[in-house]
């Protein structure tokens, strides 16, 4: 994941004039239109709707245009989530550049349409529908992951940290994915995996080194004893003239106040040395 995120980079550095700006707008303009139109003419959602069987007669637009088919609910929810992947899609564009937004947003479709001709072309599952809501959705995972703590606004009232949002989305797909296994539909239980491959090959290392720090300072055990003497010690430095004691030779910074004082990372707990016995003592394993 790392080297395929690091190469995107690369690339986008070097071709600086890549990808689609405002992307996320054309995309999002083009989807109202679609929806607006089929409000008068519902064949038009025949049009772009992804089908294998027309797409063997070389309606190959097909393998792009189901990103534009509509969310089943009405004009005002609709109408929110555009301007709410609008929005994600702009900021993830504005912190990316064109070029690797461009890149992540068509990966997307890539691996769905490959998915979807895979499974119509030599497993015979013509009823695999691509439907843009769980590629949208790999915009929130990519935004939560670079912005874990913005906060937004759920129906315009309810603060909500977009990570918590996130995490909730995931539990839904969690749930979508279970429950077509339970009904023994596996093509269509895998959509929401495949839909968010391209988060996780263009994002997952940066969501391991965000969940990382949070897992090894709540499992070391090291940790958690250095954090709890270390509280100890402080409350017994706020009863004594010195705050530094070398745990070797008994200096402390009030007799030799030039003396510098270092922690040892290696040693078990909350220890304090002189200059002369940081690297030259005995480490503390009790």
């Amino acid at each position: 994941m790392k080297a395929l995120s690091r190469a995107v980079d690369r690339f986008c550095q070097t071709h600086r004039n890549f990808g689609i700006q405002r992307l996320m707008l054309y995309i999002v303009l083009i989807s109202a239109g679609i929806y607006i139109i089929g409000l008068l003419d519902a064949r038009i959602f025949t049009l772009i709707v992804f089908d294998i069987e027309l797409i063997k007669q070389f309606q190959l637009w097909r393998l792009f245009t189901w990103i534009f088919f509509p969310l089943r609910s009405n004009m005002f929810f609709y109408a929110i989530a555009l301007y709410f992947y609008y929005n994600i899609g702009i900021s993830l564009e504005r912190e990316w550049g064109a070029g690797k937004f461009t890149i992540y947003y068509f990966l997307g479709i890539l691996l769905n349409s490959v998915y979807g001709l895979v499974l119509g072309l030599f497993f015979g599952r013509g009823g695999i529908l691509l439907e843009p809501v769980y590629l949208n959705f790999s915009l929130l995972f990519a935004f939560a992951t670079l912005f874990p703590d913005y906060s937004i606004r759920l129906f315009f009232v309810i603060p909500l940290k977009i990570k918590w949002l996130a995490i909730f989305t995931a539990a839904f797909f969690l749930f979508q994915i279970i429950a077509g296994i339970v009904l023994r539909d596996l093509f269509n239980s895998l959509l929401p995996v495949i839909a968010v491959l391209n988060y996780i090959l263009l994002c997952g290392d940066d969501l391991l080194s965000n969940i990382r720090p949070y897992i090894k300072n709540r499992t070391s055990p090291q940790v958690i004893n250095f954090k709890k003497t270390a509280k100890q010690v402080k409350r017994e430095m706020d009863e004594k003239p010195y705050r530094h004691k070398c745990s070797v030779c008994g200096k402390t910074d009030v007799d030799y106040p030039d003396l510098e004082f270092r922690y040892c990372s290696r040693c078990n707990g909350y220890h304090c040395f002189c200059i002369e016995h940081i690297n030259n003592h005995i480490h503390f394993s009790e």
